[in-house]
């Protein structure tokens, strides 16, 4: 059974949010993190970014796979940032606006980044994350059995 010091679940989230993938290695206890190839596929891995592939392919059940949210996931997260804290009419009305477009993500974040709740959404996101990768770990555990 999977379990993660709080310290550990705080690694992986700051590195999901970074546009990495993780990886818990179940006998070493260790988290190894490299760049999500969907994000990075012109990425070119360095000699212990492969021997870690390799050994996951080799043994898969000795890894515990940590990923970011998908894009539904992440649209809904920002949704209800808006809904629980955004209190000045305009500015939601703005970010509902930007989560309408294409490239919903990016606007939200440019219209955040000039806000008073930049370090809101920081700190909403990031416990969010957090949430998320004890999610894997519940859903690597329930897969285990």
């Amino acid at each position: 059974m999977l379990s993660l010091t709080e310290k550990e679940v705080d690694h992986i989230a700051t590195q999901l949010l970074k546009g990495m993938v993780c990886f818990y290695q179940l006998d070493k206890k260790k988290i190894h993190q490299m760049p999500d190839d969907e994000d990075y596929f012109n990425y070119d891995l360095t000699q212990e970014e492969e021997d870690i592939l390799d050994e996951i392919e080799e043994d898969p059940d000795n890894f515990a796979e940590f990923t970011k949210m998908e894009a539904p996931q992440e649209h809904q997260m920002m949704q209800d940032f808006i809904d629980r804290k955004v209190k000045e009419r305009n500015l939601a009305e703005d970010l509902v606006n930007a989560l309408s477009k294409p490239k919903a993500a990016t606007g939200f974040k440019f219209l955040i980044e000039d806000s008073k709740y930049k370090n809101d959404w920081i700190e909403y996101r990031k416990g969010k994350y957090q949430d998320w990768v004890k999610e894997q770990v519940d859903s690597f555990n329930y897969s285990e059995d």
